[in-house]
């Protein structure tokens, strides 16, 4: 089968695309699955880079993300069959393991997962909007809803609001009924999150985002809890942290899934005191997520924001467009 396959850790040169990589084959309690699209996420940037404590057995195939037909069911796998449209959740949640790290993942023509990793796509969802879930928006509906918790009439700051997580973390926000302000860093980005419903859009280039909070909300203060956001999501961390903290009123909630831009930034604990800061952590998804998810879309409520879709050859430069920053919702593979 065609494959994009890496043998070692690097840049993009290090994505190989072989086209008679040795096809999958489903074992006891196995389905291989007909990959029809696959989602890119910025995780894939780390796998391909190299992460501090995580060894890969190499070769292995990238791509977490993947929605498609049933191709082949193994023994002991019952409710499934040929033909069987699904999305897989890409965390092993029995044996251990991730898709596309531990096991080869999604940039193939197919793939081999565990049937209890399965979920079934409705009737009405296709497999690039199922594939765009389990990543981004699985981690973004978990961090929203049962962490951070989110209420209408609240106003709420998303940095990093073009990318995947950011993007639904904004829908999710509308969905729930809260006002949002979305940062970006082009008048592209931003005009694409005022269509995504974003109610204030800040160029964080070129505004300080803390000061555009003050200047809609009014600065926090200690003894009252006006001013500032209900709620900040940041999973950029590094120089955007403390800032952060200043857009939030007296009891303000901070959440945050990560640290692309750095997680060790040096924090005055004695703002989080003062103010009565929650910072709240979140970390992956659950099925319920997914299929909160699936529901959502399946019903019309929500829709998935598609930067570009790419085929297998040009999956090398489908996450260099991630790892520039130069999307706008989620990039797809389909093999």
């Amino acid at each position: 089968m065609k494959a994009i396959v890496i043998y070692a850790h690097g840049g993009a040169e290090q994505m190989k695309l072989e086209t008679r990589f040795a096809d999958p084959v489903a074992g006891e309690g196995d389905v291989v699955v007909r990959v029809r699209a696959t989602s890119l996420n910025y995780h894939d940037v780390f796998t391909r880079r190299g992460m501090p404590g995580i060894r890969l057995d190499f070769p292995i195939i990238m791509g977490l993300d993947v929605a498609g037909e049933i191709d082949e069911v193994g023994p002991g796998v019952a409710g499934w069959r040929r033909g069987d449209r699904v999305l897989v959740d890409p965390i092993n949640r029995v044996e251990g393991g991730l898709l596309g790290e531990t096991t080869h993942g999604g940039l193939a023509e197919r793939c081999r997962v565990r049937a209890h990793q399965l979920l079934r796509i409705p009737d009405g969802v296709t497999f690039e909007q199922a594939a765009a879930l389990p990543v981004a928006f699985g981690t973004a509906h978990r961090m929203m809803t049962t962490i951070g918790q989110v209420q209408a009439g609240e106003h709420v700051l998303v940095l990093g609001a073009s990318g995947g997580v950011g993007a639904c973390c904004v829908l999710l926000a509308k969905l729930a009924g809260a006002e949002v302000v979305a940062c970006a860093s082009s008048a592209a980005k931003m005009e694409r999150l005022r269509a995504l419903g974003a109610d204030h859009v800040v160029n964080y280039t070129e505004q300080d985002f803390v000061k555009a909070v003050h200047q809609l909300y009014g600065k926090p203060h200690r003894r009252r809890f006006d001013g500032g956001v209900d709620l900040v999501v940041n999973f950029t961390g590094g120089e955007t942290w403390v800032p952060s903290m200043r857009a939030l009123r007296r009891g303000g909630r901070l959440v945050t899934c990560g640290a692309t831009a750095g997680y060790d930034p040096k924090t005055d604990i004695r703002f989080i005191w003062t103010f009565e800061l929650n910072i709240r952590g979140s970390t992956g998804w659950t099925r319920e997520d997914l299929q909160a998810l699936l529901a959502l879309v399946a019903s019309g409520r929500m829709q998935i924001p598609v930067d570009r879709v790419f085929p297998l050859e040009q999956a090398a430069e489908a996450l260099r467009l991630i790892e520039d920053r130069e999307v706008i919702g989620k990039v797809m593979v389909t093999p």
